[in-house]
């Protein structure tokens, strides 16, 4: 049986993932961006909280990463980018602006990925 941590990281790239193509969806529509795609988008923050807590039991157990250092900076990156997306289109809801979610959701999936293989 895999980790929680594993278990944990699973569930933050398929819904990373599920933002991205829903913020994509909403940029081809070429429609305002939602306030449910906020709500996603802080929900999924949440989730990366959690994963960050979760990895850093992985930093402190008894079988530590092998690049420790890598580890720590995908477990802190995870976690800044989404608030610095969203804070960068606070007051703006056009089309481009789900863009910009769009993009930090992928970011985000892509590196649970990668700290997924460092783990």
């Amino acid at each position: 049986m895999p980790s929680v941590t594993t278990q944990i990281t699973v569930i933050v790239i398929g819904y990373a993932a599920l933002v991205t193509v829903l913020a994509l969806v909403v940029v081809l529509r070429r429609g305002d961006r939602p306030p449910w795609l906020d709500q996603m988008v802080w929900l999924l923050e949440v989730l990366l909280v959690v994963r960050g807590l979760a990895g850093l039991g992985t930093v402190f157990g008894d079988d530590p990463p092998d690049s420790l250092s890598t580890h720590v900076g995908y477990l802190v990156s995870s976690v800044c980018i989404l608030p610095i997306a969203m804070k960068s289109v606070e007051g703006d809801r056009a089309v481009w602006s789900s863009g910009v979610v769009a993009v930090g959701a992928l970011a985000v999936t892509v590196i649970a990925v990668r700290l997924q293989m460092t783990a």
